[in-house]
């Protein structure tokens, strides 16, 4: 019975997973500095919720280097910031 209901609760979390149930929270921010070279952003954004971090200007590393291609200063974005290997990171922008 142990072995049905791991079967069970398994295919219930792909099936979360592959219908958006766990979407990534979007944080609205401004970009207000570029640095291609070191691959960041400076963001001045409202609350983090998923890092618990209050709304506040901070420096960004990018997930991928194209995200810098998608952004200017001044701009208003949607992102989405993880920890990956330790840094906080821009996962995805809208």
């Amino acid at each position: 019975m142990k072995t049905a209901a791991k079967i069970a609760f398994s295919g219930l979390m792909a099936l979360a997973v592959a219908t958006g149930a766990f979407a990534a929270e979007y944080t609205k921010g401004e970009v207000t500095k570029i640095d291609t070279k070191q691959k960041k952003l400076t963001i001045k954004h409202e609350e983090l919720k998923t890092l618990g971090m209050p709304a506040m200007t901070m420096v960004f590393v990018v997930a991928e280097d194209a995200m810098l291609d998608k952004v200017k200063e001044g701009q208003a974005i949607e992102f989405v910031a993880d920890r990956v290997n330790g840094r906080i990171t821009v996962t995805d922008i809208k």
